[in-house]
């Protein structure tokens, strides 16, 4: 009988550590809740009082917007800007603009040129279709992320305001 309490008694460490992990995932399971509501019940104030909600991040393919090999906006990819733009006129934000990844490139660009390129491309256009120069910031290239076989996505999201 001794050597069975005896080793109860060893184990009792397992079952307060098992509870402690227990208390930790529930912990972690309520903060996760708690961020989600938060979100949305913000995003139902801004509604209600006329603001937007914040969106999401959008990203373009630049494979859709670009002649290929060029950092030339095709007809196509103008449009697809300008219902970007639409979207986008009537708010205060700063816009981040970024690329990652690289499609195939021609005789005149390599592919980091091209990425650049295109990038500096789409901020011409937004400013050109009435997005304020000031809401635009262009953020880095990183071409290891378009190794998944993506091509080139360009990412238009929304940025913590300027400190005036």
């Amino acid at each position: 009988m001794t050597a069975i309490t005896s080793q109860a008694r060893r184990n009792r460490w397992a079952v307060s550590f098992a509870d402690l992990l227990m208390l930790l995932l529930s912990f972690f399971i309520l903060l996760q809740a708690s961020g989600q509501k938060r979100d949305a019940m913000l995003a139902q104030v801004r509604q209600q009082f006329g603001g937007r909600a914040i969106a999401k991040d959008m990203e373009l393919h630049a494979a859709e917007l670009f002649l290929p090999g060029e950092a030339l906006l095709s007809d196509a990819g103008r449009v697809q800007l300008a219902r970007v733009v639409a979207g986008l006129r009537p708010g205060r934000d700063v816009l981040d603009l970024t690329s990652e990844g690289t499609d195939p490139v021609r005789e005149r660009f390599d592919e980091w040129d091209l990425a650049a390129a295109r990038l500096g491309a789409v901020a011409r256009e937004l400013k050109g279709q009435g997005l304020r120069g000031d809401r635009l910031r262009i953020r880095g290239l990183d071409q290891m992320d378009g190794a998944s076989g993506k091509g080139q996505v360009i990412r238009i999201g929304r940025a913590a305001a300027r400190p005036r």
